[in-house]
């Protein structure tokens, strides 16, 4: 075999990248579950401490995600793999240790360090599909991709309910470690040493990133306990703006940044990444008080609650692939746009919910924003990645995973923050108060998922730079 041809994509490395990003995305709506049990445990954190217990994860994941795909890019895909699986199994016993130590700060930071596992993780294994795939596969290769993130959103809720119900909180965390060994072998059996291209993690600029990322959520998170006008929240927002700008700049001085702002020239790129960074804004949103409205207000126990959220995840596993023929036949621009009107739709009817809401009622939205994700995410997420040349797997994987996570995050933190201002953030003032505080917070994050809708409609238009750059053969341009 010629050494610039890459080995067909096997069933088995298709099975095990999934296994990989199932596990990975898990963990982000897992502990969505376990947030009554953590404020009920001997750790007792504040309402701020829940929300970094949550954000944690989510911030060091999306500030590394960049970097991480480059990593990947430059020292080998299988090798990002396999240190961020270990770095996710560490990551996860310093967080069952904390209950041991009962230190919500050790909680906090076992979360961080799986974050940066998975960091590593997600970028390399879309980068694995997009290179073994082929032009001809890869929409159905990143369809699989983004059924693995659906469905590890519902085994993060299922088990997380389950573990609640019945176990100890640190179980949760224990669990990671067989399956990620599990997982190293796997990864060791079915993925190819594959071509390595020269990449630049650029330390410099990932601080720069990292630092602006957390300072502008610090500033969000502590808002409600601080004040809004207090010095430590303006010093957490005027931070993240100074270390953004100074990427930014960084980015456009440096011979070879992290991510060339110039990219941005791209109105598809730009359209794609927002679209990837609304939908996730919203569905990480509805997460973090979906299991608090249930077993708050509906008064329903941990492992029902798991299972009741099941709707959330059955159209982002079964809607992809119908995505996917239906952007062969219509592109990608009215059915991602279509997916995240969906997405606000499904956000404003939850928010009309209260305690009274027959279930069934209540699933039908559920019902319907994740069949929003379901059509969007797989062509927002072709977008991100045939805009970069082939050689920026890695990065492109990186920067659409990125936008993802930052948008999950940025959910969180809005939503958690209403959420606070109006109820104290916890159940101090009933299920009918902390319905209110729901209601307002989902539909100011429903506002802006649907202006991205309009912005990702206008902006998807032309063909994909790699179409533009090289014609491609008729199949593949059906695909896109």
């Amino acid at each position: 075999m010629p050494e610039n041809t890459p080995p067909a994509l096997r069933r088995s490395t298709l099975l095990a990248m999934c296994a990989c990003v199932l596990v990975a995305q898990s963990m982000v709506a897992a502990i969505n579950l376990m947030i009554p049990q953590l404020a009920a445990s001997a750790l007792h954190p504040s309402s701020d401490g829940l929300l970094w217990t949550v954000d944690a994860y989510v911030i060091v994941f999306a500030g590394l995600l960049i970097p991480a795909g480059a990593c990947g890019d430059r020292w080998g895909r299988r090798r990002a793999l396999l240190a961020g699986l270990a770095l996710f199994a560490a990551g996860a016993c310093l967080s069952a240790a904390g209950g041991s130590l009962g230190s919500v700060a050790a909680l906090i930071a076992g979360r961080a360090v799986s974050g940066a596992g998975a960091a590593l993780i997600m970028p390399a294994t879309m980068a694995v599909l997009v290179h073994l795939a082929g032009p001809e596969r890869r929409v159905q290769a990143l369809a699989s991709w983004t059924l693995a993130v659906g469905l590890g959103g519902l085994a993060g809720n299922v088990g997380g309910g389950l573990t609640a119900q019945f176990l100890p909180w640190p179980a949760l965390f224990w669990a990671m470690l067989p399956l990620s060994g599990l997982l190293a072998a796997a990864v060791l059996r079915t993925v190819p040493d594959l071509p390595r291209h020269d990449s630049t993690p650029d330390p410099a600029g990932s601080a720069l990133l990292i630092g602006g990322t957390a300072a502008v959520l610090y500033g969000i998170i502590e808002g409600p306990s601080h004040g809004w006008a207090s010095a430590p929240v303006l010093a957490g927002f005027a931070v993240g703006a100074a270390l953004l700008t100074a990427f930014t700049g960084y980015g456009l001085a440096a011979r070879r940044p992290l991510i060339d702002p110039r990219v941005f020239r791209s109105r598809r790129l730009r359209a794609a990444v927002l679209g990837t960074a609304a939908s996730f804004f919203g569905l990480f949103a509805l997460f973090f008080v979906n299991s608090q409205f249930l077993q708050y207000a509906k008064g329903y126990s941990a492992a029902r609650t798991g299972f009741a959220i099941v709707p959330l995840t059955v159209g982002m596993a079964l809607v992809p692939r119908f995505a996917g023929r239906l952007q062969a036949r219509h592109g990608v621009r009215p059915v991602a746009g279509a997916g995240l009107a969906l997405i606000g739709a499904g956000l404003l009817g939850v928010s009309s919910a209260g305690p009274g809401t027959p279930y069934p009622v209540y699933a039908l939205w559920l019902l319907l924003l994740s069949a929003g994700m379901g059509l969007s995410a797989p062509g927002l997420t072709h977008a991100v990645v045939s805009e970069l040349p082939p050689g920026q797997a890695g990065l492109g994987a990186g920067l659409n995973t990125a936008a993802r996570e930052l948008g999950a995050a940025l959910g969180v933190a809005v939503v958690g923050t209403v959420l606070a201002s109006r109820t104290g953030g916890g159940t101090a003032h009933g299920p009918a108060e902390f319905t209110a505080g729901m209601a307002v917070g989902l539909r100011v994050v429903a506002v802006p998922v649907l202006l991205a809708a309009l912005a990702v409609f206008l902006g998807l238009r032309g063909r994909p730079a790699a179409e533009q750059a090289v014609p491609a053969p008729e199949p593949a341009a059906k695909a896109v």
